[in-house]
């Protein structure tokens, strides 16, 4: 199991383990039942899964696709660290990451 952290719209720190297989941190962050979340289901087409994921854990990223940059793009709230959640897809190398939910626009 990966276990790693997830700060919500309020600020609540959720402790959260999810499997290695390669789901999405979109799919952890949704079983928290956090409102207005990921609205899209998963599809890279409305940015309400936008995250800021810990910079220590940049290397361990995909490269960012020109759908995800333009959806963060129309974001007032978009950081360097910025990124969809539906587009992290979860691996050993996230162990330890703290994701914090970006507020709705």
């Amino acid at each position: 199991m990966l276990n790693f952290k997830i700060v919500d719209r309020s600020g609540t720190e959720h402790a959260v383990s999810a499997s290695e297989d390669g789901g999405s941190l979109m799919e952890a962050i949704r079983e928290l039942g956090v409102d207005e979340f990921a609205m899209c289901g998963g599809g890279c087409s409305c940015a309400t899964c936008h995250v800021y994921v810990d910079p220590a854990f940049s290397d361990a990223l995909s490269v960012m696709s020109p759908d995800e940059d333009s959806l963060l793009e129309s974001s007032p709230h978009r950081q360097p660290n910025s990124r969809l959640s539906c587009q992290v897809q979860l691996t050993a190398q996230f162990a330890g990451l703290t994701a914090t939910i970006a507020p709705l626009d």
